[in-house]
Formats: structure tokens, C-alpha cells, sequence
């Protein structure tokens, strides 16, 4: 194999830059947050998983690979050298890969920007800010049609069944998701549904990879150094837009023992997952609230150390982690068997893990729902509810639809 080399120098200080037209083209790659924002073009290496992260050595061996590029670092921070990204499936199984992007353009929360090029001993970099942050000249849709893959009726009645089979057996939640297609005049522009998803969810992860694209409220996990953390969300209410009306709104969804009961479930796992290789592990008692600007969630902050004498990468943990409660269900293997015979849909990259690792292990991942998926003139959007017992049918397919309005509103702009 030829020797890679990855090159990260600073950029200026004044130098302008357009992140989500630089991550926003086809085929490029985007994972934007307040303290964080990478995008990227191009492809210098392709990591290959090809068994998923069932696969006991997937995660070790594309650390591995991806440790293979030789590295000339002048900015040495968080994001910075080579960087394998990339948008896992929901089913562990499925074969999958990472890439190591031929040009990253980082920038952080404190203003420090550069650039990273990876390409064979010896070459040139050429890439520069004003080709990337270039987008071709294409008019965005104007007519859209929406259908939903399952009628609404008929996934109220795999609700009841949800509802029927946790009554009966050991499932104690399942996550069911619906899709809606939306099929429009031309094709979709990527950046200009990342703009306005950055617009409407700021505090979101907004990312887009190989036409996955979403506004993730959710960490699934972050390693830096020894130090890593979690945000996993279960239970959701809607926001009305007047304060007083969200108060009571959010006070009935905190005293709700059926919401209550979802998100412990959820805690309790990713605390099990991650207790193992922790030194120590902070688990708060009581969750708090989560305020998108149409619903809000039960969240809990995990954060802990690392067993400093062997760190698991940032990949180890999402295999370890994924997929959580928040997004399959519990226990684990009986809940996606559940989906698998039940749910309807294949749901691809949507509620699996989207992120990236560094060499040294470091890493972000969150979890890839608030999704869709785009090729050309169409667009398939998801939305997922917990069901556990005491779960009513309508109102979690109206919780479907307050989620689905996420992505419509930056999708269908008629």
C-alpha cells in the first residue's frame, strides 16, 4: 500500500470560513458542533468493516489502519491529523466502513482553524478555502410530495403489539421508527438542508455523510484522553412556544413514571456498557431537561475516566454502546428481533452511530436520529418512539410526527 502522509497546518485567522458549503457538496462529509466542526472532501483511504461491529476485532483493526498514515502535525489539537469519519448502520451486523478524507478543514469553539491533507509521500497539497467553500450553481425544489411508508393505522397496531409483547415476555421497551418519503421536482441541495437544520437545532450535531444527513441532539459518546462522556435522551414532550404552557408541560413529562421509567432504562445501559472500562463513573440521580425548539427531552449527563492502563478507543466504545435503549430497546437482542420482524422499514444509517476517531483514539459519536437520507429527488426521513408498557398508540405516533417536523422543516420548503 502506498505510504500516506497527513499534513495539518493552521489557517489565518481572518481567513473566511463556509463549513457547511465545504461539507455541504455531494459526496462530502460534515460534522458540525458548537465546540467542534469538521468538514471534509474526498477520499485518501477507506476503512473497511466488514463484518460491522459484531466483529470482536473491527474496532482495533481500523485503528490500526487509519495509524498507518505518517503524520506532520503543526497544530496538534482536538481534530486535528488524520481523521476516519463516517455513519454506521443501526444493524451492527451490516459490513460498513470509515473514511480518511483526502482534505479536513477543523474548526473549534475558541476560534483555532486549520487544515488537514492526506495524500501520498511526496505530493503537493493543493486543495485551498476558496475551491472548497465553492458549490455548484443548482436551483433548489419548489414541489414536493410526502407519503408515509406505513399508514398511520397500521403502525398503531405494531404499536399494540409492542405494547402486547412487553406485557407477555422479557422485552421491557422497543423503539419503533416510521418513514416518510418525500420525492420533490429537482434534486435536493445538501448544504442548503444543513443550513437551515444549523438555523432551527444550533446546539445539535448537524452532519452529512454520503447523503445522510441529520441534526443529532443526542451523544452517544466522546473520548478525550481518559476523560469520556455520554448524553443519552428517552422521553419527549412537545413545546408549545409559550413558557408557562412548556412548564407544565415538561413538569407532567419529569413526573411521568412511564417517561421516567424509559429514560432509566436507557441510563442503566449505557452506565452497564461503560462501567467496565471506566476507572471511575459519574451517573447523576436524576436526569434534566433537554429544549430543542419543538420538543424536549429527559437527558442524563454520563462522564467518566478511562482505565488509563488500557483506554478503549473512541470506535471500541460505540461498539460497546451501540445500539442503546434510546434507539433499539431492552433486552438488547430481543428488542431489535422485535424490529426486525415487526417494524417495516429498513432503517440504514438512521438511529445507528455518526461521527469520527483520530488516531490516537479520540474521538465523537453521536447518535444518527433527526435523520435522513438523500439521493437525488428523494428523501427518506425517520422518527422513532419508545414503547414500554403503559405507551398509548396515538400519542406516540403524534410524538413521531413532532420529531419528524425537524427534518421537514429544513427539507420541504415549498
Amino acid at each position: 500500500m502506498t505510504e500516506l502522509v497527513a499534513r495539518t497546518v493552521a489557517l489565518p485567522d481572518g481567513l473566511p470560513l463556509d463549513m457547511i458549503a465545504i461539507g455541504g457538496a455531494d459526496g462530502a462529509l460534515l460534522f458540525a458542533q458548537e465546540h467542534l466542526s469538521i468538514a471534509a472532501r474526498g477520499s485518501a483511504l477507506r476503512i473497511p468493516i466488514p463484518r460491522g461491529l459484531e466483529d470482536p476485532s473491527a474496532t482495533a483493526d481500523a485503528l490500526e489502519l487509519l495509524r498507518s498514515v505518517k503524520v506532520e502535525d503543526d497544530v496538534r489539537g482536538r481534530g486535528s491529523g488524520p481523521l476516519a469519519i463516517g455513519a454506521l448502520p443501526f444493524d451492527r451486523r451490516r459490513p460498513t466502513e470509515l473514511v480518511v478524507p483526502a482534505v479536513l478543514v477543523g474548526q473549534d469553539g475558541s476560534g483555532g482553524r486549520w487544515m488537514t491533507t492526506v495524500g501520498a509521500a511526496g505530493d503537493e497539497p493543493r486543495a485551498t478555502i476558496e475551491a472548497l467553500s465553492s458549490l455548484p450553481d443548482f436551483v433548489a425544489p419548489d414541489r414536493f410530495s410526502l407519503v408515509s411508508s406505513r399508514t398511520h393505522q397500521d403502525w398503531c397496531a405494531v404499536v399494540e403489539r409492542a405494547i402486547d409483547t412487553i406485557r407477555g415476555t422479557e422485552l421491557e421497551k422497543v423503539v419503533l421508527a416510521r418513514e416518510v418519503v418525500v420525492d420533490a421536482n429537482r434534486p435536493f441541495l445538501p448544504a442548503d438542508i444543513l443550513r437551515r437544520l444549523h438555523a432551527l437545532y444550533p446546539s445539535c450535531a448537524v452532519f452529512a455523510v454520503d447523503g445522510f444527513v441529520g441534526a443529532s441532539p443526542e451523544l452517544l459518546v466522546s473520548r478525550r484522553g481518559t476523560q469520556i462522556s455520554s448524553h443519552p435522551l428517552a422521553g419527549t414532550v412537545a413545546r408549545s412556544g409559550d413558557a408557562t404552557a412548556d412548564e407544565r408541560l415538561v413538569a407532567a413529562m419529569w413526573a411521568s413514571p412511564k417517561e421516567r421509567r424509559e429514560h432509566q432504562l436507557v441510563v442503566d445501559a449505557v452506565a452497564a456498557a461503560l462501567r467496565p472500562v471506566c476507572a471511575k463513573l459519574d451517573v447523576p440521580m436524576q436526569p434534566s431537561i433537554m429544549s430543542l425548539r419543538n420538543v424536549s427531552h429527559l437527558g442524563t449527563h454520563v462522564e467518566g475516566d478511562l482505565d488509563p492502563l488500557d483506554p478503549p478507543s473512541a470506535l471500541d466504545l460505540v461498539a460497546r454502546l451501540h445500539p442503546t435503549p434510546a434507539v433499539a430497546g431492552t433486552p438488547r437482542a430481543v428488542a431489535v428481533e422485535f424490529i426486525d420482524e415487526q417494524e417495516g422499514v429498513d432503517r440504514g444509517r438512521y438511529a445507528g452511530a455518526v461521527g469520527w476517531m483520530s488516531a490516537d483514539g479520540d474521538g465523537e459519536w453521536a447518535v444518527g436520529i433527526r435523520s435522513a437520507e438523500i439521493r437525488g429527488r428523494r428523501a427518506r426521513l425517520y422518527a422513532g418512539v419508545g414503547i414500554v408498557d403503559g405507551s398509548d398508540p396515538a400519542g406516540e405516533l403524534a410524538e413521531t410526527q413532532l420529531k419528524l417536523q425537524a427534518l421537514l422543516a429544513a427539507v420541504v420548503r415549498p
